[in-house]
């Protein structure tokens, strides 16, 4: 079955990643997914939050956002609104989840690392996106605490990488990574979330339209490998350059 952009079922959209495109954080990536575009940023703060002061051990956590106008519509800023949605809150633990997953807080050190994940313009997987550009931006903010002498050169706060993707079902055939016109009208939609190692840290599924059972569950997830594991060439691929 091909798509409406001539994908094949198991084909990403195409990934680029535009490392370090902000020149004041310590860590930074602009990346697509084919329409969908998200600059994450990563700040490093030497110090920890007071319920982490005198544990020897760092934290990570992450923000998301999309621009007023990222979708078709313009919406109001949330910052405007003078509340935070629960969309909101729910995709930035999940993006603060995912990264968590592969740091060493110990080998992190008394430090303090905020990724910013900021929706320029969103066409499906804005969260995936997120979760896969913040994970490039991290490693340069651990890169640089290193150079400040802020993490000791002998420590490996990372233990894997970690990327995401979305899958779904389309006309009962299992898709991968979702452009939003995909997305709405998906039986079954799943973001899921997996370490470079190929271990899975987050499956979140749902039926939208009709019931999955476990050969459709078991696909899913094969293509969710698949596309995670193309992802991870690329960011290995982009951390292999040298940064800007």
């Amino acid at each position: 079955m091909q798509r409406v952009d001539g994908r094949a079922p198991d084909q990403l959209r195409k990934v680029t990643v535009e490392r370090g495109w902000s020149s004041h954080a310590e860590g930074s990536a602009l990346i697509s997914f084919g329409e969908t575009r998200v600059l994450c940023t990563a700040s490093f703060t030497n110090g920890v939050p007071r319920w982490k002061v005198g544990k020897g051990e760092g934290w990570v956590t992450a923000e998301y956002s999309m621009l007023p106008r990222a979708t078709h519509d313009r919406s109001d800023r949330e910052a405007v609104k003078g509340r935070i949605g629960g969309r909101t809150h729910e995709i930035s633990r999940l993006i603060g989840r995912a990264l968590r997953s592969v740091v060493d807080f110990k080998a992190l050190g008394e430090n303090t690392i905020v990724i910013d994940c900021d929706v320029l313009q969103a066409d499906g997987g804005t969260r995936t996106a997120a979760i896969t550009g913040a994970y490039i931006a991290l490693v340069d903010a651990i890169e640089w605490g290193k150079q400040q002498k802020f993490i000791s050169e002998k420590k490996h706060p990372l233990s894997d990488s970690i990327a995401a993707i979305s899958v779904g079902i389309i006309d009962q055939v299992p898709m991968l990574d979702l452009a939003y016109t995909e997305d709405v009208r998906a039986e079954t939609d799943m973001n899921v979330v997996v370490t470079g190692s190929g271990k899975f840290v987050e499956v979140q599924g749902t039926a939208e339209a009709a019931p999955f059972d476990r050969t459709e569950l078991n696909a899913l997830l094969d293509l969710a490998l698949k596309g995670t594991a193309e992802l991870t060439a690329l960011q290995s691929q982009v951390l292999e350059s040298p940064r800007p």
